[in-house]
């Protein structure tokens, strides 16, 4: 009769220790895990959003987001749950990829033109004749960065032509479009030539540009992409930048008087600038 008790005791002891020994891996494991972190649902573009598009409701979504991770400026939907509804009309400023939250200060308000809501704020878009002579052969394509030069012809003292001048007169200057056409997805190509560049400016430089159209002609020069985003510079002595540095007078002969040893002779020398 004990020795079946102790029997019987040591059987549940063995069953007992070994369900524990099972059992502890998996707890351990269990423990292991991390718990999720903590989430959001952020508005995102559901879909490629191109500059200058009006939203709709298709076009955005929410979406989980982690709340450690969320970039600033963004909408959820405990703060803002009518934002899909509310922004309809709005038009976006730059391009979104599917996926991207939706920022505020991408976005333009409803009934915004296209060109003003790409249009950064306190910049001015001023539209400038273009050939292929004076734009790269046509290759300069919206979002290129380009310096203006200015030509213009002169006269020489006796009313003939004295030749041209040119000098650059503004810097780094964005284009935001040729004729109608503008950056959307980077996959544009030279087609058609344009009539037009429409460039980025202050208010000062389009001032500049106006004055210099109407006293000579315009180019463009295409800066390199290495290049576009230096930091912009004016060119010297800002407040006259529409007239060009004048041009020297052809050299003629001047007669200088020298007295020598008691001697006197004229001397001829060619000087530049027509002086006396």
């Amino acid at each position: 009769m004990h020795r079946s008790l102790i029997l019987c005791a040591a059987l549940i002891c063995g069953l007992a220790a070994f369900w524990l020994s099972q059992r502890e891996p998996v707890a351990m494991a269990e423990a292991l895990v991390p718990e999720p972190p903590p989430q959001a649902e952020v508005l995102v573009a559901a879909a490629q959003i191109g500059p200058g598009q009006p939203l709709d409701a298709s076009l955005t979504r929410w979406q989980s987001w982690p709340v450690e991770a969320l970039p600033t400026g963004v909408m959820t939907r405990d703060s803002a749950p009518d934002a899909s509804a509310a922004l309809q009309g709005h038009v976006a400023r730059s391009s979104f990829v599917a996926g991207e939250p939706i920022r505020m200060d991408k976005l333009a308000g409803p009934g915004s033109g296209f060109l003003a809501a790409i249009l950064p704020s306190g910049r001015r878009a001023v539209a400038v004749r273009i050939s292929a002579e004076n734009t790269a052969g046509g290759f300069i394509l919206p979002d290129d960065h380009v310096d203006v030069i200015h030509s213009v012809s002169r006269a020489g003292p006796d009313g003939s032509s004295g030749g041209a001048v040119s000098r650059t007169i503004l810097r780094n200057v964005r284009v935001l479009a040729i004729d109608q056409a503008v950056p959307e997805d980077g996959s544009q190509s030279p087609t058609a030539l344009g009539k037009t560049a429409t460039l980025e400016l202050t208010p000062q430089q389009a001032e500049i540009i106006a004055a210099a159209e109407l006293s000579g002609a315009l180019s463009l020069a295409l800066r390199a992409a290495s290049d576009s985003g230096l930091a912009q510079v004016e060119p010297d002595e800002p407040q006259d930048e529409t007239q060009p540095e004048p041009v020297a007078a052809p050299p003629k002969d001047r007669q200088i008087l020298l007295i020598r040893s008691g001697q006197s002779e004229y001397l001829t020398s060619r000087i530049a600038g027509g002086g006396t």
